[in-house]
């Protein structure tokens, strides 16, 4: 008399448990929604509100900033005036067709803002636009 066993029914079990792996990934979500706009904090300026649309962004723009003091920076960095456009090649790696955001203080003379504008123009970057703060009611 020959015996059969029967075969075990406990085989390896061969999916992965993904639960764990979702948990790590939703606070990582988290982390990042909430240090992203940190990321964003330049020099302090108050912009002047328009109701205009704001641009789409295909890629980083570069931002130049005026403050009330009328000091200009590039990006976070402070920059004498006669040295903008070699500054503005040099970080642009001389792409003329980099995106420029102009951030001028409310408190500063709109000639001032326009001159650098032209300034940047006559270089040769076609792609010059202003920032300011979406309108409010009152």
């Amino acid at each position: 008399m020959a015996f059969k066993f029967k075969s075990s029914s406990r085989e390896p079990m061969s999916e992965i448990n993904v639960t764990p792996f979702v948990d790590v990934m939703l606070v990582l979500l988290i982390i990042f929604m909430v240090t992203a706009p940190l990321l964003t904090v330049g020099v302090q300026v108050d912009l002047p509100e328009s109701s205009a649309d704001s641009l789409p962004e295909e890629q980083e723009p570069l931002t130049l900033t005026i403050n009330s003091k009328g000091e200009i920076f590039i990006q976070e960095s402070k920059v004498e005036y006669d040295k903008i456009i070699a500054k503005i090649l040099a970080v642009s790696k001389n792409r003329t067709d980099t995106r420029i955001y102009v951030r001028g203080d409310k408190t500063i003379n709109y000639g001032r803002v326009l001159e650098i504008m032209g300034m940047l123009s006559g270089s040769g970057f076609t792609k010059v636009a202003l920032i300011s703060e979406p309108y409010k009611e009152r």
